[in-house]
Order: structure tokens, then sequence, then C-alpha cells
């Protein structure tokens, strides 16, 4: 099966457009579905689109997937880079169907440049927790906070909280990630709230923030590229986690090593990276990228385009129900009527996924699949089922997931909002029936 290459919304570094592709080049996705008709579309692909008559209107066709860009990174693999100042690479969904994510398929976000590996030695590392709530301030060796405290491991999902903006239209500013900005590796390491405790919280302690010791995309040593934190009902949480290793080794250099902070269920910028400082503050954090509209989501519904007072925003915290197909790979070819196994993960920030269905016909009829239990609180769930493709042609599988409040994910794109977070559409793969 021969499928077209992606179409970029914005041209970066490390994007290009396939010669084969019918838009002329530079032509964004959105621009493609203005001038190409549902039989353009049908010739594109190769194949006929079934249940086309039930296809929503706009819809840009799953078989329109990524390519990964000549780009690398010590210890990953298998990402797609979209840019490199700074380091962004998202994995696509078939490279996430392990159960337990591998650190070579973990996504990278960062907002400033990372520490060079040499300046990462864990015997030399250090934590100080300080601020205005603390009562007694403390620095912390790496080899003092191993010793000292209890360890503890759990399995807990890392998404960007700008995961799946590249859909939002009209486009807004912020890295156009798909969907793989996304993973669920299990964490190591030493309770933040036993940290906290033994530096003396105080009575007026609502919020902690985090330093890290990543580089300003200027150079400039005296800026910070980001300082993010969590109220301290969340810091104080089982699972919050000053974490040294993930799944039994080094966390990978560009996701935090050697010490990190990780937080389940909330975005993955509060989980700040090569950390160097803790504050317990009185007062809700106001450290880099956590003013203005900065992860944060209007606190009313918007018109598109709208420009939301900063009043008029609030942080995210709990991320939205979510899922994946991540077996078998988008493009692939199937015999009509044999059955096709799926499979994927679904997760649901602080709270448990109790459904996931898929669809073959555009969400027209929805089939309930199997899913597992997490393994423990802040885990991606496993799900799985079969269907089979009743006639030649084009298909696209659908994924919706629905959590324990009884929220599932829309078919269509949730409100939009003006940095495009927290886009939570059904998953879709591309499946050609022979």
């Amino acid at each position: 099966m021969h499928l077209p290459a992606p179409y970029s919304d914005e041209l970066e570094p490390l994007t290009s457009n396939h010669p084969d592709t019918p838009p002329p080049a530079g032509a964004s996705r959105r621009e493609f579905l203005g001038k190409f008709s549902l039989a353009s579309l049908t010739a594109a692909i190769g194949a006929e689109i079934v249940f086309a008559e039930k296809m929503p209107a706009g819809l840009i066709p799953a078989a329109f997937a990524q390519e990964a860009a000549p780009m690398g990174v010590p210890g990953k693999e298998g990402l797609t880079f979209l840019n490199d100042r700074p380091v962004l690479a998202e994995a696509p969904a078939h490279v996430l169907d392990d159960d337990i994510t591998p650190g070579k398929h973990l996504f990278i976000r960062n907002n400033g440049h990372a520490p060079a590996p040499e300046t990462l030695k864990p015997e030399n590392w250090k934590l100080e927790i300080a601020g205005e709530s603390c009562g007694k301030p403390a620095t912390f060796t790496l080899g003092e906070l191993k010793e000292q405290f209890e360890h503890h491991s759990y399995q807990m999902v890392l998404e960007c909280a700008g995961n799946g903006r590249s859909e939002f239209n009209p486009p807004t500013h912020g890295t156009q990630w798909t969907t793989g900005a996304v993973g669920c590796p299990k964490w190591t390491g030493v309770r933040l709230r036993d940290v906290l405790k033994r530096c003396g919280l105080q009575e007026n302690a609502v919020y902690i923030g985090y330093y890290g010791a990543d580089i300003h995309l200027s150079g400039d040593v005296k800026k910070t590229s980001i300082s993010r934190g969590a109220p301290l009902r969340k810091a104080l949480e089982d699972e919050t986690l000053l974490a040294f290793a993930m799944n039994g080794e080094d966390i990978p250099w560009m996701n935090g090593h050697p010490l990190r902070l990780v937080f389940g269920g909330w975005p993955a910028s509060t989980c700040g990276k090569w950390l160097k400082k803790i504050v317990v503050r009185d007062r809700e954090h106001d450290g880099e990228k956590m003013t203005g509209d900065s992860y944060r989501m209007p606190r009313h519904p918007v018109a598109p385009g709208t420009k939301v007072p900063a009043e008029e925003m609030d942080i995210i915290g709990s991320m939205p129900v979510k899922s994946l197909v991540t077996f078998p790979q988008s493009g692939i070819s199937q015999p009509v009527a044999q059955a096709l196994t799926l499979r994927g993960h679904a997760w649901a920030g602080e709270h448990e996924v109790t459904a996931v269905h898929v669809s073959i016909d555009f969400g027209a009829t929805w089939q309930q699949t199997t899913l597992a239990k997490p393994v423990n609180r802040y885990a991606w769930q496993r799900w799985q089922t079969q269907v089979r493709l009743p006639q030649k042609g084009y298909y696209e599988v659908w994924a919706r997931a629905t959590d324990d409040q009884g929220r599932s994910q829309p078919m269509v794109l949730p409100g939009w909002n003006p940095k495009g977070y927290l886009n939570n559409t059904c998953h879709r793969i591309a499946v050609q029936a022979v």
C-alpha cells in the first residue's frame, strides 16, 4: 500500500514534503483539504474509501502519516524529530506498543538546551530544598537521597500538554505534535513527600516549584528555560517521585538524567528534568512558564482564534482521557474478512479508564474492546480486540476511551484554545483491505 507523505502545518527546519504528494510544495494539511475533493483523496490513497458516506466533512485521512526526519540523539530510536533548537521528538504510535515504554522510545520535549552529558555525573549531583515555606532548608547529594530515603517504583504516563496540537485550526503557536509526545515508563526514586517533610513544611505552604540545569536558548545563564510546579497536595502524593532511574536503568540524558521530578497524571511540564532545586512556596509558583497563557486553558469555551485575557485562564492539572492504537502500524494492508488484531493503550490523567471502543466506519458504530486494569495508579491500560473488514478498500480504525467519570474522547477536535493544549480526539489509523 503506497501512502502519501505528511503535510506540515508549519515549515520547521527538520520537515520536508515528499515529491510524490498531490499538493504543491509548502501546502499545509488544511490547504490540501480545501483543494482536493473526495475523488482526489481516493486517487491519492489508491483505494476506495469504504464508509465514505459516514466520513466527517473536512477529515484529514489517517493515511497521510508522518515520516521520520534525518536526525538522531544517542540512545534514542524510531523517533520523529520536529526541531533541533530546542530538541523535540515524538514517537510514532506503533513504536509505543510496549506495555512499558523503553527509554529509546520516550519522546523528547525540551524548553532550553539540555546540559552537556559530562556535566551530569551522579556522584557530583546535588539537590537543594528551599523556599519561603521551607522550615529547614537543606542540600542533599544524590547519594544521600538514595541512602536516606526509601525507594519506590511506579509506572506512570508522561505526556506533553501540547500533544496533538497539530490538529487545531486555526493553528496555534508551539510544537506541532501529532500523537507521540507520550510514554509510560517505570520510574524509580524517593517520594518528594518524604524529602519535604524532612525539610520542615511550614503551615503556610501551598505550592512547590522546580529549577533544573537546562540552559536557556539564548545561552544566558541568568535566564531560566522553565520553572513550573504543582500544588502541595499533588507534591505530597505517594506517586510523586524524585526519580533517578527509569525502567531499572539511568534516566536517558534527554529525559532528565541524573534526577528529575515525576508527577502522575499531570502535564510533563510539571515534571522538571536535570533537577537542581525544589522551592516550597506560600503562594502559587511564579517561575518561567507558570504565568500568562503557558500551560493554561480558557476557563470558559471560546471561539477559535479568540485572544483570552490572562485572568480568564486556569493552570492545567489532570490530563484528559485518551487512547492510542499501537498495533497495527498505520498504512498496512489486510485481507478482506480476515480477523485483524488491534491493540493499544488508554489513560485518563488522575482517573481510570473504564472502557475503550473501536470503529471502522468513521464512528457510525462502535465495538467494545477488552481492557486491562492499570498496574498501578497513573499507568496506562492495555486494550485489545479483533475486527473484520467487510470489503476491499480504504478504512480507518478509530479508538475511543471513556474514563470513570463517564467522559469519552471526542470524535471531533475539542474546544479550541490559544496554545493548542489537551487535544484528546479519537486516535485513528489507516488500513487497506485487499
